[in-house]
């Protein structure tokens, strides 16, 4: 992982043993698993915004379910600029942190969190602004493009908030810190659940406005969460506080931020451009009904198999804090077992989550929508997509460690040669 890295790092002076840092195989594989499971909580947690979405979706049409899905790709496009800055965050703050230089890392974690405001602030501006064109490219019409432009321009007015969030929360994963942003996000859920039933189905004083009550709750979760993640902030969680000092730029501590995350950022509008064309691509199988059922095949098939990328992200976080603390106490052996313990404990996981999905394909559908078509067309490649779980999950957690190893670069070319040179083609 990351060999230039680890070479320069080798070549300075070893710092002396310390108790508290790992050294035994046990040891690593609980301080895997303490890391990882707050962490999977937070990804279910986050995961089930999502899910309870493209759940009330499909109680409204399936129109409803192709355009909110479609929208949630959307709102990826604008969470990949948080990718910048969470993936510098987190590598930064845990390398200062296992450096015991905890100054620095709170200073990275304040200049973390103004650029995740800056961006949020892009963010939400480009996506108002790019929501008709984005809707058009994907060849929706009628109900569905109005569904999917409301939704996406009330959708936009949550990233400002939401920008610190997801700042706060990698800033919070680099020292250490995986339970914080779990509660929050528990918050955030049970907010999105109860606003988003409401305004759809009129329950009680809530109006009810059909498509738009799920992208006003999603709005009122995010921002409650960002305002939690600032109390948070404000009072200090370990080594990390808001500080006024701290939050004015930084030019240098800005570039190093973008020069770990940049790769990172680009990485994911790859994936992004990738998964969008392909979008585009299903949305041109057949004509009318056919065409929004397929279409919304796809979308609650995407929605089934991300429930898999969530033990896959935990152990990856996992994964890059210990390796990114490790290499910046100079111990490279236990940033490698690290790395490699978090993908042998999240390979079991995945062969679980690739039996469910085989042998559960049907009632998972069924869970997301009652349309029968829907439901028929997306059995058979969820099945499919069962047998590459195990490799998928694997390969996420490798890529996190490379990323908390400061080497964004790999990971890039990884999602390059295999969106546009293999999917798409």
């Amino acid at each position: 992982m990351a060999n230039s890295t680890i070479d320069a790092l080798e070549a300075a002076p070893v710092l002396s043993a310390r108790a508290d840092l790992l050294t035994s195989t046990a040891a690593i594989r609980w301080q895997v698993l303490v890391l990882a499971l707050p962490v999977l909580g937070e990804q279910v947690l986050n995961a089930g915004v999502g899910y309870v979405d493209t759940y009330l979706a499909g109680q409204i049409s399936k129109e409803a379910t192709s355009a909110v899905g479609f929208a949630s790709y959307a709102s990826w496009l604008v969470t990949n600029l948080f990718m910048l800055v969470g993936t510098g965050a987190t590598a930064l703050v845990s390398r200062h942190v296992g450096a015991r230089q905890p100054q620095t890392a709170n200073r990275f974690a304040n200049q973390a969190v103004l650029m995740g405001v800056a961006f949020g602030l892009v963010g939400s501006a480009g996506l108002y602004a790019a929501a008709p064109t984005l809707a058009w490219l994907q060849g929706f019409g009628g109900e569905a493009l109005d569904i999917a432009i409301a939704y996406l321009r009330i959708d936009s007015s949550s990233y400002l908030l939401y920008s610190v969030l997801l700042a706060g929360a990698a800033a919070l994963r680099g020292a250490g810190d995986m339970k914080t942003t779990m509660w929050i996000m528990l918050g955030v859920n049970l907010v999105n659940i109860f606003v988003s039933a409401g305004l759809v189905f009129g329950w009680g004083v809530f109006p009810q406005v059909g498509t738009n009550g799920i992208a006003i709750g999603t709005v009122v979760g995010r921002m409650l969460g960002g305002l939690a993640m600032t109390a948070v902030l404000l009072r200090g969680r370990g080594p990390l506080r808001l500080k006024a000092a701290y939050l004015s730029p930084r030019w240098d501590d800005l570039k190093r931020l973008s020069w770990v995350g940049v790769p990172a950022a680009i990485d994911g509008a790859v994936l992004w451009v990738g998964h969008f064309l392909f979008l585009m691509i299903v949305n041109r199988i057949g004509e009318g009904s056919v065409q929004t059922a397929n279409y919304a095949a796809h979308m609650v098939g995407v929605k089934v198999e991300s429930f898999s990328f969530l033990p896959a992200q935990a152990w990856g976080a996992a994964a890059a804090t210990l390796v990114g603390q490790g290499m910046g106490a100079r111990r490279l052996e236990d940033s490698r077992r690290s790395g490699n313990e978090a993908a042998r404990q999240v390979l079991v996981l995945m062969l679980i989550m690739g039996t469910i999905y085989f042998a559960f394909a049907s009632p998972l559908f069924a869970f997301f929508t009652e349309d029968v078509r829907v439901r028929a067309l997306g059995v058979g490649p969820l099945r499919l997509l069962a047998l590459f779980q195990p490799a998928l999950g694997v390969l996420i957690v490798y890529m996190f460690a490379l990323r908390g190893a400061g080497d964004t670069r790999f990971p890039l070319l990884y999602s390059f040669l295999s969106v546009w040179g293999v999917r798409l083609p």
